[in-house]
């Protein structure tokens, strides 16, 4: 919600140029909360208020904003002021931002830089989206092995400005290879000896990630570990970068958004909600849904391939609600946890005979403790006159066996699908209750039928 409580304030501001009052507005608070009051601001009204505060601070409040008014900004603004600003944001947020900047306007803005701003730009842009190498910044703390604690703190001193975190220092070699990892607090621990050599106090067992490996499996990798950052190396292990526990943070939220509207059948929705374009969010919607709406036509035509039977006992149309309700549920609850479990690394593709073996335990136990309460149902609520002459406890044995079979059908193939999935590349979440639920009403109503089929007729 837009916080309007100095929106007034804020303009009158900027309206009278009072520029002590404008610098004073953008330092009195976290740049989180000055962000916040500035949402109601058009990115142009923004930007004035920003181009009165020094630079650290500008670059600070930009980085709260949200993406749209941040690309606005740098594309509608002086292509000198805002070379200033890309170069006091951190390193891979720039990238970020540049990645959905015009193109034409970044190669306008790339000379305006330092020669080292525009090679690190460059060299981060060139890794694939959703690698680590998309998401690690290269501003990181290293220190040539060999040096002791007293050069360790001096060179620390000289590179504290232009580094994200300093908590872990990296050692490398001349030749910038990986060799081990200090922390800040064993620096500090080892003052009192400051000729200590830090090869002598270095951790030399890492946990790396490689450039080119997917993003979410890094943040699996500091979640596991709990790891504040993670180095980045490539092939020959020479230090490229590092991810900080915040971009993992960010990862697993995007990650975790991605999954919950592929898990409703739909394109993710980049855009704020109410401000994204009706044709764009009808269209992520449409798509999908049209292909499920086809494929659930389906149960249409195997209905009408028993419509004798429905004329002979018209209480099975009744119990077809519930029995395709119950496969799509017990698929919906199965797909779900197994999507989850390979998220976390709990599940892997070779793990597939162990999870039909669990399943099918777990699809047994169910089946029979909801066929028992659908037997119940049945006797109870079945009127003799739309059972066609056919026994009252023989048609509840179907309505019974039938929920067994389909709850267990519906968690075998709510297991199986996202590792079918995975299987062929396509993320495991489009598996998860609309997939399950359409392809479990069609094959639910066969099992249905047939049963009456056997039982009755």
């Amino acid at each position: 919600m837009v916080n309007t409580l100095y929106l007034p304030e804020l303009r009158e501001m900027l309206a009278e140029n009072n520029a002590a009052e404008l610098r004073e507005f953008s330092t009195a608070l976290h740049a989180a909360r000055t962000a916040e009051f500035m949402e109601g601001l058009t990115p142009a009204e923004a930007w004035g208020v920003l181009a009165h505060a020094d630079p650290e601070t500008r670059a600070e409040i930009f980085g709260y904003f949200d993406r749209d008014k941040q690309i606005e900004i740098v594309e509608n603004s002086d292509r000198a002021d805002i070379a200033q600003l890309i170069i006091n944001l951190p390193n891979d947020d720039r990238v970020d931002i540049l990645r959905d900047v015009n193109p034409e306007i970044v190669q306008d803005l790339l000379p305006h830089l330092p020669l080292s701003d525009r090679r690190d730009i460059l060299r981060l842009q060139s890794y694939p989206e959703g690698t680590a190498g998309s998401v690690m910044t290269t501003a990181y703390a290293r220190i040539p092995e060999g040096y002791t604690v007293r050069q360790a703190l001096e060179e620390l001193g000289r590179q504290a400005e232009n580094i994200e975190t300093i908590y872990y220092v990296f050692v490398v070699d001349d030749r910038e290879h990986l060799r081990g990892l200090v922390t800040a607090r064993q620096l500090v621990s080892a003052i009192g000896k400051p000729n200590t050599k830090i090869d002598d106090i270095m951790e030399r067992d890492l946990v790396t990630v490689r450039a080119d490996e997917d993003r979410e499996k890094v943040a699996q990798e500091v979640a596991r570990f709990d790891l504040h950052a993670i180095p980045v190396v490539d092939d020959d292990h020479h230090m490229v970068g590092i991810i900080t526990h915040d971009d993992v943070i960010d990862v697993l939220r995007e990650e975790a958004s991605e999954d919950v509207y592929r898990m409703a059948a739909m394109e993710p929705l980049v855009e704020n909600y109410l401000e994204a374009a009706f044709h764009s969010i009808w269209w992520k919607r449409a798509f999908w849904l049209s292909w499920l709406f086809l494929a659930e036509m389906l149960t249409l035509f195997v209905m009408k391939g028993f419509v004798h039977s429905i004329d002979k006992v018209v209480a099975l149309a009744f119990f077809v609600p519930l029995c395709i309700a119950t496969g799509g549920m017990s698929g919906t609850q199965a797909a779900t946890l197994i999507t989850r479990a390979m998220a976390l690394g709990h599940i892997q593709l070779s793990d597939w005979v162990r999870v039909i073996r669990h399943e099918l335990a777990i699809g047994i136990a169910l089946g029979f403790s909801l066929g028992a309460m659908g037997f119940v149902g049945a006797y109870l609520a079945t009127d003799h006159a739309t059972l066609g002459g056919a026994a009252a406890w023989k048609f509840s044995l179907v309505i019974a066996q039938a929920v067994m079979a389909i709850c267990l059908w519906g968690t075998l193939v709510g297991s199986m699908l996202p590792l079918a999935f995975r299987r062929f590349g396509v993320d495991p979440a489009y598996a998860s209750s609309p997939f399950v639920a359409t392809f479990v009403d069609v094959t639910g109503i066969l099992i249905l039928f047939s049963l009456a089929e056997i039982y009755l007729f």
